[in-house]
């Protein structure tokens, strides 16, 4: 019998989030002392990108990994109450017309989208946990 990820195409979409999931995972049984990584800026171990521009150091980002990895796993997205309200309004606004254009092509480009920021995160998370194995002094 072939496991549920061997079923999953390489390029499945529930394949690339259940890979974050175990990097995150990976990362939360790795990092015991999440408090070793404040004050470790993490331009050094992620890449400069909006996602991460309000994280000041690996700390947050071990936080927003961990926070997405919910939003992931349970489906929960709360469209109110959350502090980029304002900012995801606008940019909602300005991508209006885009909502008006071919719904196959809006799909796929949302798909690319992501699988990106999947592979990226996924990426981050396993970058970040490399960097806490690095401050304990343990090598790869």
């Amino acid at each position: 019998m072939q496991s549920a990820e061997a079923k999953l195409s390489r390029n499945s979409l529930l394949l690339s989030l259940k890979r974050y999931s175990m990097a995150v995972h990976n990362m939360e049984q790795t990092v015991l002392i999440p408090s070793l990584l404040r004050e470790v800026p993490s331009d050094d171990v992620l890449e400069q990108d909006a996602a991460f521009e309000d994280a000041k150091d690996l700390y947050d980002c071990y936080l927003m990994l961990r926070a997405i990895r919910t939003t992931v796993d349970s489906g929960l997205v709360s469209p109110h109450g959350d502090a980029k309200v304002k900012g995801q309004a606008a940019l909602h606004k300005s991508l209006e017309p885009l909502l008006d254009a071919d719904p196959e092509a809006l799909f796929q480009f949302h798909l690319k989208g992501l699988f990106k920021i999947m592979g990226h995160l996924t990426k981050s998370s396993q970058n970040l946990t490399a960097k806490y194995m690095d401050i304990i002094g343990i090598s790869n």
